[in-house]
């Protein structure tokens, strides 16, 4: 399949029913915590969505955890659209973003390491991030058997 170029862009309160039924979709696989439509409501400023001829092919949000760190969030990209870069570009908006807010770390809890490293980040203790710990950790189920690895890239 021929992909088109992705254009990346801010999302909006129209998007929130296409965000919602991406991120379901990796939740119900059990590889991204789920969100509420409620919830995506309250946090479209965060999101930036990837679309290609109109259409959402991917998402990612950027979340602040404390005054030096944001983390990566909801990435996520549409069956038949992974591997052509989108990724890498929603990750490279989240980017000018935390470089605007004159923010100096940006980590993320994953199972896609390759890709995260491919994009600048390495592999840390996820123990260094008493923010994520205390703020998203504790009310995960898999508080006590967690199997992500944190990636950290300085910016």
């Amino acid at each position: 399949m021929l992909v088109k170029e992705a254009l990346c862009r801010q999302a909006h309160s129209g998007d929130v029913e296409k965000l919602y039924e991406l991120i379901k979709g990796y939740a119900e696989k059990g590889i991204m915590l789920p969100r509420s439509k409620e919830v995506l409501h309250r946090q479209i400023e965060t999101f930036v969505i990837a679309e290609i001829d109109g259409e959402v092919v991917g998402c990612g949000s950027l979340t602040r955890l404390g005054q030096d760190l944001v983390e990566v969030r909801s990435l996520g990209i549409s069956e038949g659209y992974k591997g052509y870069g989108i990724g890498s570009k929603i990750v490279d908006q989240l980017i000018i973003q935390a470089k605007a807010q004159r923010i100096p770390k940006i980590m993320a809890l994953t199972y896609e390491v390759r890709f995260f490293e491919r994009n600048g980040f390495s592999v840390v203790d996820k123990e260094i991030f008493p923010e994520k710990v205390w703020t998203d950790c504790v009310n995960c189920p898999k508080q006590h058997a967690c199997d992500e690895i944190a990636v950290l890239r300085y910016i």
